[in-house]
């Protein structure tokens, strides 16, 4: 009997345990290991920092839905991992012995990048977690009371732009039905060459849609930005031209900051020698298969994938869901063919799917591949997108109650746009 470890319990782990139960059945054991014993659909953040969700809705306990399904838990840090020796050591003193890992954490938070950014000890606010969303929240709630200058988007070296976007557009939205938005200026600050880059170098046209968007909502931006330092009330951002020069050094006074951070790998991940990349992101081959490990695998943001074009100011390539949900599958279909003696030849696809929400619309980003030149490279925007997203989270949420391993993306959200499977 093999054992099989998975490290992490998000967006990817939750369906990686649930695939492989389903693909190896009983004779195998899995446990899944999380830091914390509650699961969190990240993608609602945005809502939950403003009020629209709560963490009630976003939220449930794990074990009793893994546990249900034979499936082994764990909430408990990893402190270190021994990959000569196969195993894990948790916060609480024990180890944990695995034939094969899989490692879906998620990243960790770079706020000490930035003096003086993060919910914890600085001066900008996340909806990274739920927790740092729930802060969010707080702080929106002392905006509103006393109305000023906003300031959202994403610091040198990030990857992920799509919650900034969302969260200025649904900030935007609850302040227009509050009747607030004219006391709240609000300016999109992004290491992003141009708005709508994405970290993807575009999507269709997202940078004519999204700029348009702004100036009918009456929102300013900073491109090419990178932001050297925040103080209370208070953000120093350094504005460059497409060939890195500087252009212009703000000082921009705000009342209220979210602001994305660049992600690295998690410490017990980054610590091991020869897993990881310099910012800890797992180097893996085309079959999600560390590199030097040949029992390790991993998907997610975890993972190290180059970014899809050099810019003046660092980004990184986002991992969406479907890429996500695709690299889950693989790693399973390699894990059940390793065990049964079979070559692990499974390989994922690595295409961009985005459902943003807008407030009061949304848009869909679809880049199959990620990296152009693409065969479908779209962008549609529509009120049906908004509700969209929010079908998405209740489905998402009530697959991992059930226990299903059936995968969302290649079996309803690629059918409902009219996209046939991709290999």
């Amino acid at each position: 009997m093999a054992h099989i470890v998975i490290m992490g319990a998000g967006i990817g782990g939750m369906p990686a345990a649930y695939e492989l139960k389903a693909k190896i059945g009983k004779e195998h054991q899995i446990t899944v290991v999380n830091a914390v014993d509650y699961f969190q659909f990240v993608p609602s953040n945005p809502w939950l920092a403003v009020g629209w969700s709560k963490r009630e809705k976003i939220t449930f306990p794990i074990r009793p839905y893994l546990e249900k399904k034979g499936i082994n838990f764990i909430a408990q840090p990893v402190t270190s991992i021994d990959a000569e020796n196969n195993t894990l050591q948790l916060a609480n003193g024990d180890h944990l012995i695995y034939d094969y890992l899989v490692i879906t954490t998620g990243p960790k938070l770079s706020f000490e990048e930035v003096p003086g950014s993060g919910p914890n000890g600085g001066h900008t606010h996340s909806i990274c977690s739920v927790d740092h969303a729930e802060k969010t929240w707080d702080a929106y709630q002392e905006l509103l009371e006393e109305p000023g200058p906003v300031i959202i988007g994403a610091m040198p070296g990030a990857s992920c732009f799509g919650p900034a976007y969302e969260f200025t557009f649904i900030m935007n939205t609850d302040l227009r039905k509050k009747k607030k938005r004219n006391k709240v200026p609000i300016t999109y600050v992004t290491s992003e060459p141009y708005i709508g880059h994405l970290g993807l170098g575009g999507v269709g046209d997202s940078k004519g849609m999204l700029e348009s968007e702004y100036r009918h909502n009456d929102i300013k931006w900073i491109t090419n930005a990178k932001v050297t330092k925040v103080e209370a009330g208070k953000m120093f951002v350094t504005e460059h031209d497409m060939q890195g020069n500087v252009v212009k050094e703000h000082e921009l006074p705000f009342k209220f900051s979210m602001m994305l951070p660049a992600f690295k790998g998690v410490d017990p991940v980054a610590a091991v020698e020869g897993l990881c990349n310099p910012r800890g992101f797992v180097l893996i081959d085309e079959y999600q298969r560390s590199k030097k490990y040949r029992n390790i695998f991993a998907a997610g943001v975890c993972v190290a994938i180059p970014p899809v074009e050099v810019t003046p100011v660092p980004t990184g390539a986002p991992k969406t869901g479907y890429m996500i949900e695709s690299m889950v599958t693989a790693i399973v279909h390699n894990i059940a063919a390793d065990l049964a003696g079979q070559v692990a030849d499974a390989k994922a696809t690595w295409n961009a799917i985005c459902i943003a929400d807008m407030g009061n619309t949304g848009a869909v980003f679809v880049a199959l591949p990620q990296i152009p030149p693409r065969n479908t490279n779209w962008i549609k925007k529509g009120k049906w997108v908004h509700l969209a997203k929010i079908a998405f989270e209740k489905y998402f949420i009530y697959k991992m109650k059930k226990g299903s391993s059936e995968p969302i993306y290649e079996k309803h959200v690629l059918k409902a746009m009219g996209i046939e499977k991709l290999d």
